[in-house]
């Protein structure tokens, strides 16, 4: 799901340059300082999943985690995206530097969203409800992305429409796939780990 340079116009990479600052900004203010250790292990995590690219048409599709990394990490989420993209890029040529604000609050900001909807999930007393919200938090991270995504590329030009809504249709399978990974290991997290999921009080 990334953007390649050369695609966007000039006012949205501005704008995702802009909002990306100002998430990475809040998310390294409110990073508790021993949790930098688990900000590495998401970002390496992000990183990893996202080089497997199954190509769709002119788009291509992968897994994100971005649901996972809200929750685990918060608005500590837009640093550790941040790094992962600009690592790709560096070393791989996913996306590139122009488009890594854009990239980065693409995939950041349903992190965000998402941690605030599995906070009202979790502290219900019914397990069937608090596992729906697990699931919802890796469906909707994807879904929100590739509305974003295709949102960008609508605003550079309406030409875009078409491969706009082909890129959040490609994504369906993963939105599908990603609310079971995260359903799977914020579960396990819940019985190994439970700390890991607190509420952040920031």
């Amino acid at each position: 799901m990334h953007i390649s340079e050369g695609v966007l116009s000039a006012p949205v990479l501005i704008t995702g340059g802009v909002l990306t600052a100002a998430g990475v900004y809040l998310g390294l203010k409110r990073l508790d300082n021993n949790r930098i250790p688990l900000v590495a292990l998401i970002s390496a995590a992000f990183f990893v999943a996202s080089l497997i690219h199954v190509p769709i048409g002119p788009t291509s599709v992968h897994l994100i985690l971005n649901g996972l990394a809200g929750i685990l990490l918060g608005w500590a989420a837009f640093p550790a995206i941040l790094i992962g993209l600009f690592l790709q890029g560096i070393l791989f040529q996913f996306g590139g530097l122009t488009t890594l604000g854009v990239n980065t609050f693409n995939m950041a900001f349903p992190s965000i969203i998402v941690y605030y909807i599995f906070m009202v999930f979790k502290h219900s007393k019914n397990k069937k409800i608090i596992i729906i919200g697990e699931y919802l938090s890796g469906f909707l991270s994807v879904f929100f992305a590739a509305v974003l995504v295709g949102a960008s590329l609508f605003f550079t030009g309406k030409s875009f429409l078409k491969v706009a809504e082909l890129t959040v249709a490609a994504h369906i399978p993963v939105m599908i796939i990603e609310g079971f990974i995260t359903l799977i290991v914020v579960e396990f997290l819940r019985k190994v780990k439970p700390e890991m999921l607190e509420e952040f009080n920031d």
